[in-house]
């Protein structure tokens, strides 16, 4: 999950620091070397400084700078980018950690990301993970073009217009997979056991409605929560205000095929339950942090029902376990996708960012989230076979506990 408005603590920032000045050291010493070879238009190499007296004696930036020299001198195709060489050696640095929740992204890639959680931009609507060393389907977003398509949580992406997705990174992907509005993009799905086949989509303008609200004939509220960005604080209070006013009996807090998002948002709405509980403990190598909610407590003690799946990570799992373990709602659905780390986003000032693991987060009740998900009170499997014939079986059981039925 993006944290991109991080709380201040002192060893995240001190972290981030040290990475910052690391990366600057690819820089040192070496600007008479390059100078000349810079291709038109590139400008020059900025940001020397001195190599930190932390780095390691080991590491001889030398080796660099002869990769690169040799690259620049000898490659079959010339002009080689220096632009490209040195964010190319920036997402070395940050794969070499071999996390793949962490990513350095370029000026380009960095401004796709940002306008995704600002709720608009230009694709198939899908958030998309790489999950046991394979690309796949977090979740489509409701009325998208990849849920159109009937794409599904789980799906395996194994190519992108004939381009093999194996041990390519998610960001690279979203790379090959977005586009302008009503051109197509290719890709090869494998779904379970089931033989590899192509579907072709067709990208459109992906409006995010992060949050919507209806009130059944029946006098339950249902609230969805398509992603956590930085509307759905907003977004949520309304809801839940809604539905103190309209006096609901129940509600149903649907957070199926929701990747995530902002944890700052996930702790508003998990504060609507729990008040000023605690929502999420983090844990940084050997310290531990308790985040508690914010309040009020406005639907502390109305019957709730939460609907999960496969395709709800993230700040969706947060919610979800928070609720479950303080007793304020019934968890319905499947087994959750299990991504319980904490990324810290950084922009830097050439318009690139970092996001980078800085910790992992747990229950309220010390219940690891990551690779293990939020196991539900109540398993209702939704088969493909529901898909198609437009019936909703977690719906209903939710609908059925509700007005106590089950």
């Amino acid at each position: 999950m993006n944290r991109p408005v991080s709380k201040p603590l002192i060893t995240l920032v001190t972290a981030l620091i040290v990475a910052v000045t690391f990366s600057a050291g690819f820089l040192i010493g070496k600007q008479e070397r390059i100078r000349s070879v810079v291709p038109a238009g590139e400008g020059k190499v900025i940001g020397v400084g001195e190599i930190p007296a932390s780095l390691n004696k080991d590491v001889k930036f030398s080796l660099f700078w002869d990769v690169w020299d040799l690259i620049k001198d000898e490659y079959v195709d010339q002009p080689v980018s220096e632009k490209e060489l040195f964010y190319g050696a920036m997402k070395g640095l940050v794969w070499s950690l071999g996390d793949q929740h962490s990513t350095f992204f370029d000026p380009v890639t960095a401004a796709a990301f940002a306008e995704e959680l600002s709720g608009s931009f230009e694709g198939i609507g899908a958030e998309i993970e790489v999950k046991d060393d394979q690309l796949q389907i977090v979740a489509p977003l409701p009325e998208s073009p990849a849920e159109r398509a009937g794409l599904m949580a789980g799906d395996a992406i194994l190519a992108i217009d004939g381009l093999d997705t194996a041990g390519m990174a998610s960001d690279e992907a979203v790379k090959h997979i977005r586009g302008p509005k009503d051109t197509d993009v290719t890709l090869t799905i494998r779904r379970g056991e089931d033989e590899a086949r192509d579907v072709v989509i067709t990208r459109d303008t992906i409006e995010i409605d992060s949050v919507t609200y209806q009130l059944r004939d029946d006098g339950i509220a249902v609230i969805t929560i398509s992603f956590f960005n930085g509307d759905t604080s907003r977004l949520f209070t309304d809801a839940a205000r809604q539905a103190l006013t309209d006096g609901a009996s129940g509600i149903i807090l649907d957070l199926r095929n929701d990747p995530g998002g902002y944890l700052t948002a996930a702790i508003d709405v998990a504060s609507a339950w729990v008040g000023t509980d605690t929502v999420v403990i983090e844990k940084i190598r050997d310290q531990e942090e308790k985040t508690i909610g914010r309040g009020p407590a406005l639907l502390n003690g109305l019957a709730t029902v939460v609907l999960v799946n496969g395709g709800s990570a993230s700040a969706s799992e947060i919610v979800a376990g928070a609720l479950q373990d303080h007793d304020q709602a019934t968890i319905v659905g499947e087994q959750t996708f299990g991504k319980g780390s904490v990324q810290d986003y950084r922009d830097l000032p050439d318009g690139s960012a970092v996001k980078l693991t800085v910790a992992r987060w747990y229950t309220p009740a010390n219940r690891s989230i990551d690779q293990q998900g939020i196991t539900p009170d109540l398993l209702v499997e939704m088969t493909a076979e529901d898909y198609q014939a437009e019936r909703d079986p977690q719906m209903d059981k939710a609908v059925e506990i509700l007005n106590g039925n089950y």
